[in-house]
């Protein structure tokens, strides 16, 4: 077992790191002074990774799309009884999530943490899968599919990303359709738990008023040993350009909605960060409600409180994207384009990146006060081969002209897409 001190230079935040013997890397953040509990274990499997083979294989093998978020649902059930309800009896909150690159399990409790922790690690590593309980839950996940096709912004979304990505598997709903999760059975179930659910392929991050002594010792005393099966995950080729520059829908709702996105390179690691710094602090100077591109839109009626903008990024994937309510979304998508182009060619402000820089920074710090946040952070950074505090050190050493160049190199209006679901007259 290896077990190493990561410490922040700028904040002297700390947390510990340990590789542990079953092949599980652990996270701990010691919490004295604080009520709350946040752990998670996560896997690093999401709804793009539909296509693996591990060193045993001789082929890649091909899954159905939704796959992963199936057997996020199974994974609650096991022979005895509902993993809710072992929780309902310590008094802890549990919950579940399946996103587009990682499964997680966790749970939030202010006290009875070790019994919680006895749970996660039990439930994680015993999976029940059987026709029945498989047939029963196709059906459950088959209504959550047809809700979220009702859902409007759900839609705008999954219209923008179909445009926009040809052949990434991002362009599909985490859940699935309801045709291709009808051709998952227990064995291919099983088949997915014992490739990625891996403890090599996992990791456990724990946060709060906790002892690291007492957490190991559970870890030692519930985690099974796994060899590491040599995993290999592959996308598509996906090329550089888009699909469609535009695509519109009308649906019966209060006010037609808009996704515009810029389809960016890829990055891993520290250069993802670096990406990701640049490109949220684009993002912040291009919808700043202080800023003369803002107020003359929300001036003009054009746009209202909800615009915004957000960076979505992932395994082969990186897109900038602005949404909001507006009957011009034309108009938005030109002032965006006039904007971007007037501060690659002038330069920004730099009174207003400052600003902008000081307030995303201001968060991160203010992160690290939050149980939760923290145990989110320790698990996302390893997920993405960083360390836990390497964005922090990202966007302290970010300038004006890095994310000028970002601008100049990514946000191009021939990568430009604009998703739009119109209001029914």
């Amino acid at each position: 077992m290896k077990k190493e001190t990561i410490t922040s230079q700028r904040t002297g935040d700390s947390c510990i790191h340990i590789k542990h013997d079953s092949g599980l890397d652990i996270y701990i953040c010691e919490m004295k002074g604080f009520s709350g509990i946040e752990a998670l274990i996560g896997t690093k499997y999401g709804s793009v990774n539909t296509m693996f083979k591990i060193a045993a294989d001789s082929d890649y093998t091909t899954v159905p799309e939704g796959i992963a978020h199936f057997l996020e649902h199974k994974l609650f059930e096991n022979e005895d009884c509902g993993v809710f309800e072992l929780y309902a009896g310590t008094g802890a909150m549990c919950n579940a999530f399946t996103s587009f690159d990682k499964t997680c399990y966790l749970f939030s409790c202010s006290k009875n943490y070790e019994e919680n922790l006895k749970i996660l690690l039990e439930f994680v590593q015993k999976p029940y899968f059987t026709k029945e309980n498989v047939d029963k839950e196709m059906g459950i996940i088959g209504q959550e599919i047809q809700m979220t096709n009702d859902n409007p912004e759900w839609r705008v979304f999954f219209n923008m990303l179909r445009c926009m990505y040809h052949a990434h598997p991002v362009k599909t709903d985490i859940a699935g359709t309801v045709e291709s999760i009808s051709k998952i059975d227990a064995p291919l179930l099983y088949k997915c738990y014992d490739t990625f659910y891996n403890l090599n392929n996992m990791v456990l991050s724990i946060a709060g008023n906790i002892s690291a002594d007492k957490v190991l010792e559970i870890c030692d005393r519930y985690l099974r040993p796994c060899e590491d099966k040599g995993l290999e995950t592959v996308f598509p080729e996906e090329p550089a350009d888009i699909v469609s520059p535009e695509v519109r829908e009308t649906l019966p709702i209060g006010a037609s909605i808009f996704q515009i996105g810029y389809k960016c390179r890829p990055a891993d690691g520290i250069e993802r960060l670096k990406q990701v710094a640049a490109a949220s602090t684009a993002s912040s100077l291009l919808t700043d409600p202080a800023l003369p591109m803002y107020e003359k839109l929300l001036r003009d009626g054009v746009i209202n409180s909800t615009f915004c903008g957000e960076i979505f990024y992932g395994s082969g994937y990186f897109t900038v994207l602005f949404s909001g309510e507006s009957d011009s979304p034309d108009v938005v998508r030109e002032a965006l384009s006039a904007e971007i182009n007037r501060l690659i060619t002038e330069g920004i402000n730099e009174k207003d990146f400052q600003r902008i820089k000081k307030s995303a920074y201001g968060m991160m710090i203010r992160e690290l006060n939050n149980v939760e946040a923290v145990s989110n952070l320790m698990l996302s950074a390893h997920m993405e081969n960083v360390g836990p505090y390497d964005s922090i050190e990202v966007l302290s050493e970010l300038t004006s002209s890095d994310v000028t160049k970002f601008m100049q190199k990514e946000l191009h209006s021939d990568r430009c897409v604009l998703s739009v679901i119109e209001k029914e007259a």
